[in-house]
């Protein structure tokens, strides 16, 4: 019965509460209408540059109208600043609304910005300036509201004041100073004038901090003018004493656009400290006094007259080198021409050792006892076989030349015997280490150039496609502090931000590719003498491949793609970019400089290429891990030391050793044959010098770097193959002069040259017009204005002066050795 009665009167209970809830809500809307009506709104009219002091309350409202005219042929600027002067106004703020035609301005003060960390900073001293809505009457009156309203039932004390902005309009060439700060930004209006497509604005400061941020904004409402919202549109780069954007016409469909200078709430983007570190959450922090008095000027870009003569002067200076070069080659024809040589006339002259003393015939047929019966002969994987030297110097070349390919020559037992004995004389020639047949090393040292060729593909492509991607998203999101430019000197063209210092590396094309022209024209002479059986091309002169002189001028050809790739978008990730083929063209100069003298040992483009690219890996691993790990750098200098001891001792013994379970007790019985049980000096006196040389010099490279730990791994990775570059170079000069040989005209203006080219390309390089090794605002502290033709910075002229050196220094490794193409090779010596 209880549960049929339940059934029956449900639809009652139902409604019943339906229209509880309905009378509830009634009663509700009835008493915030009432609380509405007790709501006081007054509505004042106000004029400008007139100061308001005034108190709100939950309870009123107030609103100020105003009113002014526009003229669509003059901008003026309106400033509204309000400051709140009660205490403990943080807990309910007033909120201030500015309604216009066409935008709506609203902010809170006290205004609350966010730093790093959820830091909190209150600004209790407010200025914003209005956006102005174009016109399209000549004059027309316009109206706009501020209304002040709050939450607090206390009442809050504010001042309220609406200024014109006389200055709002930037003037082309005219600099205006003002003060910003976080809670008070400033822009300003720049309309092109006639004829100016492009134009640099320029904000400058003597004060390095506060940071702050520059933006060039289209002219539409809103304008974003906080440290929160600034990077939202347009083009914007953070700033400490300067800054710099060049601007064009064409991305602004208005012919205008703003300038807006904002300061950050916190210093940290610009290299700054973080001075305050919140214990508590939502804790506020005062920020002090964070004004800034700046400078800003706008002036005009180059022209395309000028893009025009820089592009010329650019082609002029290296298709100079082509004419020069043309002349050269026509003078040098003409002089082979009269000298035609009838006879093989055998040299009067012989060259004498300065490092001999006694006979040479007898200290070159004599093998030192104590260095074979003492210091190598007590092992059988490192010893040698009972052979007369002259047994093996006076075998037929044609039998030791019968083998075609490399590998077979070099497995023959007997050939391995000849190399143990002929490799370690005291004093070599030339022609014990060119006994090879010349169509194999030929092929050998070509894979040098095929190799390097599709090395090049194979990472040019995917650079490419990466700095393209660079300067999208540059040109999409407008941060500029992604591309370390010289932006006091960065033309624009087309999509690319700084084409003068892309287009400053085509010398390094250029210039390659004259080299290669150079080397196979000297190829195809050789050749030529090669098929008419010439003496002197058979059996004289340094052995002549070219293989690594392709390799050469390819590689410089990929620096200057590759540097032209880096300048794209510099920065620190895509350094590596324009320092690959840096080491690349250091390692292959010491590979064709041992080459000259050691043809049949030289290291095969395989084993080259894969030390090489250990480098590179190794400069992969410094960007990405270097900074600041002393693991890194611990492991790195012990391998850095360790690779500089097995080299040198492959260069001592000309790769007659083993790296073996043996390798510690031969070098045990060394010590003790040769230190203890008697005093012996060095077999090789000049390889010692040299590899001592060589080994204090990267020992104390691998200190410095363990020691400093520089942030710039790839330049300290490019230091350390330079330095082993020039010493061996040094020491190849100075060797072939103490041999009694002579450097030719040529080679020695070459010489000559070079040195002075390098000397002003290394003044231009230590100018630093940026570094990605400080935040972008600080880099752009170095940045300078253009010097040649308004176009090319000192960036340019390194690069222009390095590809002229780079040029110079491979003809001189092409033509040092000249004098000695009338030489026996036997008479050349081997250091």
């Amino acid at each position: 019965m209880v549960l049929r009665s339940c059934c029956k009167f449900g639809p009652v209970l139902v409604l019943f509460q339906l229209g509880y809830v309905a009378l509830l809500l009634l009663c509700v809307t009835h008493l915030r209408f009432a609380r509405a009506e007790t709501k006081t709104v007054v509505q004042k009219d106000a004029e400008f540059d007139v100061t308001y002091n005034d108190t709100v309350t939950s309870d009123n409202q107030t609103i100020y109208a105003f009113n002014h005219t526009v003229s669509r042929n003059k901008t003026e600027g309106v400033r509204v600043t309000v400051d709140v002067l009660s205490e403990g106004a943080e807990s309910s703020p007033i909120l201030f609304v500015v309604r216009q035609k066409q935008a709506v301005l609203s902010f809170q003060v006290p205004l609350i910005l966010r730093g790093l960390y959820q830091r909190k900073y209150p600004y209790a001293h407010v200025g914003r300036t209005l956006c102005q809505p174009p016109t399209r009457t000549l004059t027309e009156t316009q109206y706009f509201f501020v209304d002040v309203s709050t939450l607090s039932s206390l009442g809050t004390h504010y001042q309220l004041r609406i200024s014109r902005v006389d200055s709002f309009t930037l003037h082309t060439d005219k600099k205006f100073s003002f003060t910003a700060s976080p809670s008070q930004p400033q822009y300003f209006k720049y309309v092109f004038p006639d004829g100016v497509d492009t134009a640099i604005v320029k904000v400058n400061s003597e004060m390095t901090f506060p940071c702050s941020v520059m933006s060039i904004q289209d002219i539409q409402c809103p304008v974003y003018d906080l440290d929160n919202n600034v990077a939202f549109i347009g083009m914007y780069q953070t700033m400490t004493k300067t800054a710099a954007i060049t601007v064009q016409r064409k991305d602004f469909p208005s012919n205008s656009f703003y300038v807006v200078v904002v300061v950050k709430t916190e210093d940290e983007a610009c290299g700054g400290p973080l001075r305050f570190y919140p214990l508590r959450p939502d804790e506020l922090i005062d920020a002090g006094n964070r004004s800034k008095t700046l400078d800003v000027v706008v002036s005009p870009a180059i022209n395309s007259d000028v893009y025009v003569m820089g592009m010329l002067f650019c082609l002029g200076i290296f298709l100079s080198f082509y004419l020069l070069t043309f002349l050269v080659a026509c003078v040098e024809n003409k002089r082979s021409v009269d000298r035609v040589t009838v006879v093989y006339r055998k040299p009067s002259v012989t060259p004498v050792s300065p490092y001999e003393y006694g006979s040479f015939a007898d200290n070159a047929s004599t093998l030192s006892s104590e260095a074979i019966t003492d210091s190598i002969a007590s092992d059988a994987n490192y010893g040698y076989m009972e052979r007369s030297l002259e047994s093996v110097t006076g075998r037929s070349r044609q039998e030791s030349l019968s083998s075609i390919e490399e590998d077979d020559y070099d497995t023959l037992a007997d050939i391995d015997s000849d190399k143990n004995i002929v490799r370690t004389k005291k004093y070599l020639c030339v022609s014990d280490l060119a006994r090879k047949d010349k169509r194999v090393l030929s092929k050998k040292y070509q894979i040098y150039f095929w190799n390097i060729a599709t090395i090049g593909v194979f990472y040019a492509l995917p650079v490419i496609q990466l700095v393209i991607t660079y300067q999208t998203v540059v040109n999409v999101t407008g941060n500029q502090d992604i591309c370390y430019y010289n932006f006091l000197c960065a033309h624009p063209l087309g999509n690319l931000s700084a084409f003068n210092n892309i287009l400053s590396n085509l010398g390094y094309v250029m210039l390659g590719l004259l080299f290669l022209l150079i080397v196979l024209q000297r190829d195809i002479i050789h050749s030529r003498a090669l098929d008419r059986n010439d003496l002197n091309a058979l059996e004289c002169g340094i052995p002549k491949h070219f293989g690594l002189f392709y390799a050469m001028g390819t590689a410089l050809m990929m620096e200057g793609l590759l540097s032209a790739c880096y300048h794209v978008c510099p920065n620190y990730t895509n350094f590596q970019f324009d320092t690959s083929f840096m080491y690349m063209i250091a390692g292959l100069c010491v590979l064709k400089l041992y080459q000259k003298r050691h043809p049949d040992i030289n290291a095969s483009a395989y084993t080259a290429y894969a030390c090489l690219a250990a480098v590179i890996f190794f400069s992969v691993l410094g960007v990405v891990f270097g900074k600041g790990n002393m693991v890194f750098w611990i492991v790195f200098s012990v391998l850095h030391i360790l690779a500089t001891m097995l080299l040198s001792t492959q260069l001592y013994y000309m790769g007659r050793w083993r790296l073996d379970s043996g390798i510690l007790r031969r070098i045990v019985y060394v010590i003790y044959t040769d230190c203890i049980r008697q005093c012996s000096g060095p077999m090789y006196i000049d390889r010692m010098v040299l590899l001592v040389m060589g080994n204090i010099v990267n020992w104390s490279l691998a200190a410095y770097g363990l020691l400093k730990t520089p942030n710039d791994f790839a330049s300290y990775l490019l230091a350390i193959a330079i330095c082993n570059l020039l010493l061996y170079f040094a020491f190849y000069i100075i060797m072939k002069l103490r041999s009694g040989e002579r450097i030719q005209c040529m080679a020695m203006v070459c010489i000559l040259f070079t040195a002075v080219v390098w000397g002003f390309a290394l003044f231009f390089f230590f100018q630093g017009l940026s570094t990605w090794q400080k935040t972008p605002a600080e880099s752009r502290e170095h940045n300078r204005d253009c010097i040649v033709l308004s176009f090319f910075d000192d960036h340019d002229i390194w690069h222009f002066l390095s590809s002229i050196a780079m040029f110079g220094s491979f003809l001189v490794l092409l033509t040092m050795d000249d004098d000695l193409d009338n030489v026996q090779r036997d008479k050349i010596f081997v250091f």
